[in-house]
């Protein structure tokens, strides 16, 4: 017996010089501590599973909760994974054997040439009933394999599907954050019109006393109109930034006109955790969903080889056939059949070879991407967390600096009403104010943003397992059941 096996096994397309080449990469190796400096860390900064209401705006929360219950991209995500969830019943169907059953009546004329005897010319009626049974031994493992990367693929997907619920609500939140700052930037702007006609009123005062020229009124008269067209491109902006909120909700732009204003937002976080890059890879999405698909690509790996190897397979049949109805169930029309059978591939023209050579080329993407997305989330925190230090530092230099401006602007207002100093000081003046407080109003919106982004770079506020099956001593992948989401549309990123 061990050498007709032997004998078999040696009969087989051969898969040598065949294996990937992809490596993970080591977490042990990649290291942020200097990159990230100073900046602020916390063993309780991973960020909460409803982290938005740390912004502070109940309207906020009202938004991503109707968000996540009607957009179009949940939609999708949610599809996809009931997609997954059913190849992995079609995958797991094949551990099993098929069972079918069939009947036939069939009734024909027979011919003087079909009849042994010669007679013919009669009509015949042959009836049947009868089950069959079909089963793959699987003695390589392969079907399992594909069950078990079904699985994994299946869980990857779940992921995303989380990923695209936590994208979403970041979408919204900072877009909320532009129209604050879009309404920021409108009070600046109706700050700059009144400013503005308060200087113009000055000047044309003083030409009507004829302490000033034609030209100085003039060019304030030109303040007035830039500030009006500030103005209205704020408004613009609050409008424009309403309608993408309410595409972002799922519903038509008429949605967007009762969104009210937002009150002041504070940012979201400040702080990265102590554990990074640890844990890193159990709270971003994208990572675990990777590795999720490097597990499952070594799978078909697994199941492409089991195709280099013998198959034995087992068919049976039993029922009943007869010419004649009252015999049908008689013992004399029971047939049966039972067919243990064997096949062996020994050449195929490569295909075997080329199907394996794909398949880990698909593991070597796996890796690659993998290890991709895993440099890429730890840049993603460390370019948030040095993006919010600096703009913190830059808010605060730049809140001195406003201060400054409209102290030097009142300054030049009052010297110009006096006749102390010419029209050119105040326009100076008012131009820096401006400046100084359109930057300031872009700071403030600029942290409150980065600070989502950072939310976002953490995985925001999801903990997932982050480890892979595992194999036991057999060498067969303990592949759990991945959690099926709720298929209603009700949920948290």
């Amino acid at each position: 017996m061990g050498v007709a096996v032997l004998t078999l096994l040696n009969g087989c397309a051969n898969y040598a010089g065949i294996k990937p080449q992809g490596k993970l990469t080591s977490l042990s190796q990649l290291s942020v501590e200097q990159a990230i400096g100073n900046s602020p860390i916390t063993p309780a900064a991973w960020p909460d599973r409803q982290w938005w209401q740390a912004l502070g705006d109940p309207t906020l929360d009202k938004l991503i909760h109707e968000a996540l219950a009607n957009a179009p991209d949940i939609d999708v995500a949610q599809a996809r994974l009931r997609s997954a969830n059913a190849a992995i019943g079609t995958a797991h169907s094949e551990l099993f054997p098929s069972i079918d059953a069939s009947a036939n009546v069939s009734r024909s004329r027979v011919s003087e040439v079909e009849d042994p005897q010669g007679v013919g010319n009669y009509r015949s009626t042959t009836r049947s009933l009868s089950t069959s049974l079909d089963f793959d031994f699987d003695l390589w493992g392969g079907d399992r394999a594909g069950w078990s990367a079904a699985l994994g693929e299946a869980r990857a997907q779940e992921i995303d599907y989380r990923a695209a619920a936590l994208t979403l609500s970041v979408n919204v939140a900072r877009r909320y954050v532009s129209l604050a700052n879009a309404y920021a930037v409108r009070d600046v702007a109706k700050r700059q019109l009144k400013r503005a006609r308060q200087i113009n009123q000055i000047n044309q005062e003083l030409h009507q006393a004829g302490l000033s020229n034609r030209s100085e009124t003039l060019q304030s008269e030109v303040s007035v109109s830039s500030a009006q067209q500030s103005l209205e491109s704020a408004r613009q902006s609050i409008r424009s930034n309403r309608i993408s909120l309410a595409i972002l909700l799922g519903k038509g732009p008429d949605r967007g006109v009762s969104i009210p204003r937002p009150e002041p937002l504070s940012p979201a976080l400040m702080a990265l955790p102590s554990v990074i890059p640890a844990e890193l890879v159990g709270h971003r999405p994208d990572v675990v969903a990777a590795r999720w698909r490097v597990e499952a690509a070594s799978q078909r790996i697994k199941q492409a080889r089991a195709k280099f190897y013998p198959n034995l397979n087992l068919s049976a049949m039993a029922g009943f056939k007869s010419a004649l109805g009252s015999y049908f169930f008689e013992e004399a029309a029971k047939s049966q059949s039972v067919t243990p059978a064997i096949s062996l591939p020994i050449f195929q023209g490569g295909r075997l070879r080329a199907n394996l050579d794909s398949t880990e080329a698909d593991y070597d993407l796996a890796v690659a991407q993998y290890n991709q997305t895993v440099l890429s989330a730890l840049g993603d925190v460390t370019q948030d967390i040095t993006s919010l230090r600096s703009i913190a530092q830059q808010r605060e230099d730049q809140q001195k600096a406003v201060a400054s401006a409209r102290g030097a602007f009142d300054l030049a207002l009052e010297r110009y009403r006096s006749g102390v100093t010419d029209y050119v000081s105040v326009l100076t003046s008012e131009q820096q104010l401006l400046s100084a407080e359109q930057t300031l109003a872009n700071l403030r919106t600029s942290q409150v943003d980065q600070s989502v982004q950072l939310v976002q770079a953490l995985g925001g506020g999801l903990k997932l397992d982050a480890a892979v099956p595992h194999y036991d001593a057999g060498g067969f992948l303990d592949a759990p059941n991945p959690e099926r989401i709720n298929q209603g549309r009700t949920l948290s990123p």
